[in-house]
């Protein structure tokens, strides 16, 4: 009896090694900020009538306008990337170095956006690098990911911050303003004509 207990607590602590936080993993490791089956690691910030869900393997935000934020970070230098699908006629954001309840002015937003009204598209970076052109179509899936990471230029600091979809890098955006420091992953669900759809969503740290 002594023996089983022994190998239990052992075999438990193995099982313990592998799982690894976001917070404490090793940089240049991807980790996984969702699960695939439940919003475990992640809230809703703002209307209560707004709807996040699970189904598939991915959730969708839809309703009256809100923000799901991951609750671990806050992240400071890293790539982040995610696979998403928006209405037709919706608007999203993908957010990163948010706050941890954020409004939609809070942090950057990188763009999700084929059909809505509001003509600047996915692949930008909200406020600072716009793209009009439709880079991808309603309802369908799509890789976003962003590199974010905090340098010096010709002796002056910046924040490096490089746009990718499906694999094609758009630009590289220097902000010298460092707009917004160290913070959280965050979804937008912008208005109730919309739907977003995430089915993955994957960090990875940088050295600082």
């Amino acid at each position: 009896m002594r023996y089983s207990i022994s190998r239990g607590l052992f075999i438990l602590g193995a099982l313990m090694l592998l799982v690894v936080s976001p917070a404490a993993a090793a940089d240049g490791e991807w980790v996984s900020l969702f699960d695939g089956k439940s919003l475990e690691g992640w809230e809703r910030i703002g209307n209560e009538k707004s709807v996040w869900e699970v189904t598939d393997g991915a959730f969708s935000g839809s309703g009256p306008a809100s923000m799901l934020v991951n609750t671990t970070g806050p992240y400071k230098n890293f790539r982040v990337r995610a696979e998403l699908k928006i209405s037709d006629g919706g608007n999203s954001g993908f957010y990163f170095r948010t706050t941890r309840r954020p409004g939609f002015m809070d942090g950057y937003e990188a763009q999700v956006d084929s059909t809505h009204t509001d003509p600047i598209r996915t692949g930008s970076l909200y406020g600072f690098c716009h793209v009009y052109k439709q880079l991808v179509k309603p309802d369908t899936w799509f890789t976003y990911e962003v590199e974010c990471r905090e340098d010096v230029w010709r002796g002056r600091e910046m924040l490096r911050i490089k746009i990718t979809v499906d694999g094609n890098e758009l630009y590289e955006y220097m902000d010298f303003a460092k707009t917004y420091g160290p913070g959280h992953i965050a979804f937008q669900h912008h208005d109730p004509g919309s739907k977003v759809n995430v089915r993955k969503v994957e960090i990875m740290k940088l050295a600082d």
